[in-house]
């Protein structure tokens, strides 16, 4: 589940149309490993600070495609998470 402040963002057209496109235009390949990308990375994080300014939130020069395995990377510096979770494709850790 998306943090409070940015559970209704991630749920806006805006952000759906934005990460669509972009994911599109990339292929859905990971823009790090080639694989199959199946989230929308927000090389900036996102925090109730910048959330709501579209430069940072919704700049395909700030997003970058990536499959799970190189998000946990991204996020927990290591390939894998612990042994049955995983990030989804809204980068929530969730059972597999």
């Amino acid at each position: 589940m998306a943090r409070d402040f940015a559970e209704s963002f991630y749920k806006s057209a805006r952000w759906t149309k934005c990460k669509d496109g972009y994911m599109s235009r990339q292929n859905w390949m990971c823009e790090r490993c080639g694989d199959i990308a199946v989230i929308c990375h927000h090389k900036i994080y996102l925090n109730e600070d910048n959330i709501h300014d579209p430069e940072i939130a919704l700049n395909w020069q700030l997003l970058e495609a990536l499959c799970l395995d190189c998000h946990n990377v991204e996020h927990l510096k290591s390939p894998s998470t612990r042994t049955g979770l995983a990030f989804d494709e809204s980068g929530e850790l969730v059972k597999q």
